[in-house]
């Protein structure tokens, strides 16, 4: 395993690459943008999708405070990890006009902002819905900002394997916030995202492999290679794919639901196996194989857009059966 955290090469080039050159006042929009706003949208839809899907009832103002909770403690997870992370940041191409490198909102007013934040989302779910989803919901933030943003993200290529239960926690604090528990469809809708997350994010590692690797990111394809990353792809995309099909043999997921694991996993199963067959993240290569190259790229940018895409239809399906009424068991499923 390699450990680019501790070559001191190159922790000093990414500090020294990282200055907050920016005058700019802050304005509200700088905020947002800290919250990691296209991540907070999957987080509270998942959210969603389990507190509906829970079995019995909940206050209605209990349930638009505990979407709002699960909201704003992925947000305070989200700018935490951009103050941390602000130094790599500055260096890869995709993040590098973030709030904090560019200096507009401060490393500490981004930390304060965090903490006051996670304090408060934490405190009124526990106060809406009880301490079951409060806890579940303080620990999905301190596993994001301690276990994965301060250790595991710059220590392991396994940072996204261990690091992904951070994002599938959402389901089950919308399901506990419903029931008061913890149970076995609610652990399901967990290793759903939990299994989802290293294909998603290898895919996008793989065509962005030279920013993680600018920065000292020990992501997958930097790490052990791009053709061993697209081997993993398709090993993670094959788990997941069986756990999608959990929610049917237990009666969670109805025909809609199964629906959209059948036809939409066969879609993600074809284009896992067109990024194993492609060189996605291959570099330096010959002229005459740039061809070759550029066109795995596009396969693993084809693999992590409809990840995304997947992921929300299996989640609407379970939303539209069970908020609208739809749910239409299988035969012989389910209790």
């Amino acid at each position: 395993m390699t450990d680019f955290s501790a070559d001191p090469a190159k922790g000093d080039a990414v500090h020294a690459a990282s200055p907050q050159a920016s005058s700019t006042l802050a304005d509200w929009r700088d905020y947002l943008a800290l919250m990691k706003p296209r991540v907070m949208t999957l987080v509270v839809f998942t959210g969603l999708a389990g507190l509906v899907a829970a079995p019995g009832s909940i206050n209605p103002i209990a349930a638009i405070i505990a979407i709002l909770c699960i909201a704003v403690g992925a947000g305070a997870a989200g700018a935490f990890n951009m103050a941390f992370d602000s130094d790599i940041d500055a260096v890869m191409k995709r993040t590098r006009r973030r709030p904090v490198p560019t200096g507009r909102v401060p490393q500490s007013e981004a930390y304060v902002f965090a903490g006051v934040m996670s304090l408060a989302s934490v405190t009124l779910m526990w106060m809406a819905t009880g301490y079951v989803a409060a806890g579940l919901l303080a620990f999905s933030i301190f596993f994001y900002c301690v276990i994965y943003t301060m250790w595991l993200k710059r220590s392991t290529p396994q940072n996204i394997v261990i690091g992904g239960a951070a994002g599938a926690f959402p389901p089950m604090i919308g399901w506990a916030a419903v029931t008061g528990s913890i149970s076995l469809d609610s652990i399901l809708l967990f290793l759903i995202i939990f299994m989802w997350t290293p294909p998603h994010s290898w895919a996008l590692a793989l065509y962005k492999s030279g920013d993680y690797s600018a920065a000292g990111v020990p992501m997958m394809p930097v790490a052990k290679g791009a053709k061993s990353t697209r081997k993993q792809i398709l090993i993670y995309t094959a788990l997941y794919l069986a756990v999608t099909a959990g929610p049917v043999l237990t009666g969670l997921g109805g025909v809609i639901y199964t629906g959209a694991v059948v036809l939409g996993g066969m879609l993600f199963a074809i284009l896992a196996l067109r990024v194993f067959r492609s060189r996605a993240g291959d570099g330096n290569h010959a002229e005459d194989e740039l061809y070759a190259v550029r066109a795995g790229d596009k396969a693993a940018r084809d693999l992590f857009a409809y990840s995304i895409a997947h992921l929300s239809l299996l989640f609407a399906a379970l939303l539209v059966e069970h908020g609208a009424g739809a749910h239409w068991a299988l035969p012989g499923m389910g209790g």
